[in-house]
């Protein structure tokens, strides 16, 4: 049986890796003043310019659960089972709506197969354990192979990322008041990371400068101890200190051009400006 693959809005893939595996994309929402907008339909250049000039900030929320019928209902109408890569659950309720979904999916089409994988983060480190079930799909290997296929790619990728202010996460509630504060009076820079499905600090330096240098340490040490399979740079609004960073810091590494790719617009309502780093080495990075 062949298998399709269904994620989410938040890995933030580029277009052409979606089109190359014929992904099924759904979307979270943006809620904007009385506006509620597909994550997927945004203008990001438009929306990023606007979030760093307003005073009261969007909120997000997950796919509904009819819209994750739906995703899977058009993979089993094609012959298809399906595998489902999700954002952490730690961050979102996406992949809740998508286990209610599978179950009111098999009461119709009892025979079909429905796997759900936890991604444990989001933006394109939930991305590469999407690839790798669309790559082992693609391949013709069975819906256990690519589950586990999703579930190996966890453990070899990493995302770091340095926002320019912490008042995003403050108030999106993924940071505690105090603690922002003090990083404000401090003029502490964080590099935050994800681990165990939840964002927590990697470093904490001076300048957003030395935020940069440091994560790009990091990304050589890592490469040169367990080989690099993928890596991309996320921004979230202005591209510029993204460019800039992947020229200086990992494409001496790569040896070659890096993708800079924007982050979703639900990733950039809780973040706020910031320039990020994904990576997927050979190596396990982590048990």
């Amino acid at each position: 049986m062949p298998v399709s693959v269904v994620t989410d809005s938040t890995a933030s893939m580029p277009a052409e890796e979606i089109a190359a595996f014929d992904l099924d994309v759904v979307s979270l929402w943006v809620n904007d003043g009385d506006s509620h907008v597909p994550d997927t339909d945004i203008d990001l250049h438009e929306f990023f310019a606007r979030l760093s000039n307003t005073a009261a900030l969007p909120t997000s929320s997950q796919p509904s659960v009819e819209a994750m019928v739906e995703a899977f209902t058009r993979a089993i109408e094609r012959g298809s089972d399906v595998v489902g890569v999700f954002i952490s659950e730690q961050m979102s309720g996406t992949i809740q709506a998508a286990r209610l979904a599978a179950q009111m999916v098999a009461e119709q089409f009892p025979a079909a197969r429905i796997e759900l994988v936890d991604g444990r983060s989001n933006c394109m480190q939930e991305g590469y354990a999407v690839l790798a079930a669309a790559r082992a799909a693609k391949a013709g290997e069975s819906i256990e192979r690519c589950v586990q296929a999703a579930i190996e790619t966890t453990k070899r990728t990493r995302f770091l990322f340095s926002p320019a202010s912490l008042e995003y996460l403050r108030r999106g509630g993924r940071i505690a008041a105090a603690s922002a504060l003090l990083g404000q009076l401090l003029q502490v820079r964080p590099i935050l990371t994800v681990e165990e499905g939840e964002v927590t600090t990697f470093a904490k330096v001076r300048t957003t400068s030395r935020a940069l240098a440091e994560m790009g340490r990091k990304f050589a040490d890592d490469v040169k101890e367990f080989g690099l399979a993928n890596v991309i740079v996320h921004n979230i609004g202005d591209p510029a200190p993204a460019i800039a960073f992947a020229h200086e810091f990992v494409e001496p590494v790569t040896g070659g051009p890096v993708r800079v790719v924007p982050t979703s617009a639900v990733i950039g309502v809780h973040v706020g400006p910031a320039v990020g780093l994904v990576y997927e080495t050979q190596g396990d990075l982590r048990p």
